[in-house]
């Protein structure tokens, strides 16, 4: 009786209904099983169904950071694992010439994206941008070189504001003026609020990625200020 309702029923008469296309199903199926925590084998499968339904890499990290906020980070990191293995890149299918910068690819679900030029005015050394998403709340991948860095900037806003970074790969620093730097590994995470002054970017030794949450706000804008010195990143460890 069980094998009927899940073979025949479940996974046929309901998969192949065509009111919804089996790629939202499969989108649907691990959004349920992620909320309820299940982690097993079961979730592998339907990660591997998705992506055999054309879900992409950049959808799925898209999928599990949007359902992280409503059922919890810590149930978003273990399916971020799961779903390394089911879109995890080979060897060939990595762009990048850099063999630490490969690795450090292999590390995280969220593509590395391109290079941050728009903005390369305001760091020291290399970085790369890969929107997460673009509506309703601004998410995006933000990668260093090792001894890269963002200058001083503030999040200025008249109520609200400010950033959040989630360090999903490598290893890097968060400081703000007056205080002593944070050292930010996978799974850290760090609120800036508004009007703060602050840097953030790589270790030395260390490529370094963090998602930029930007934290909705009324009249919000970003001030940058002076690059940081080679005296002050020189403290670091």
């Amino acid at each position: 009786m069980l094998a009927h309702f899940n073979d025949d029923v479940l996974f046929g008469e309901n998969w192949n209904n065509q009111d919804i296309d089996v790629k939202t199903r499969s989108i649907i199926t691990v959004a349920a099983l992620m909320s309820q925590g299940i982690t097993d084998s079961s979730l592998k499968f339907h990660l591997q169904n998705a992506k055999a339904h054309g879900v992409t890499q950049k959808e799925i990290a898209a999928i599990i950071t949007h359902v992280a906020f409503y059922a919890g980070w810590s149930k978003g990191w273990a399916v971020f694992n799961l779903a390394k293995e089911v879109w995890g890149a080979g060897e060939g299918d990595l762009p990048y010439e850099d063999e630490a910068m490969r690795a450090h690819a292999k590390e995280m679900v969220f593509p590395i994206g391109v290079p941050n030029d728009g903005f390369a005015q305001y760091f020291t050394g290399h970085s790369f941008l890969a929107p997460v998403s673009t509506s309703q709340v601004g998410i995006f991948n933000v990668t260093f070189e090792p001894g890269c860095r963002n200058n001083w900037h503030i999040h200025r806003a008249k109520s609200g504001g400010g950033q959040i970074l989630v360090c999903v790969a490598g290893r890097g620093y968060y400081q703000e003026e007056g205080k002593e730097a944070i050292e930010m590994k996978p799974g850290d995470c760090i609120n800036i609020p508004a009007e703060v002054k602050h840097w953030h970017g790589a270790a030395p030794d260390s490529w370094f990625s963090h998602l930029a949450v930007e934290v909705p706000g009324e009249e919000t804008s970003n001030e940058w200020c002076e690059p940081v010195t080679d005296e002050e990143y020189g403290k670091l460890k």
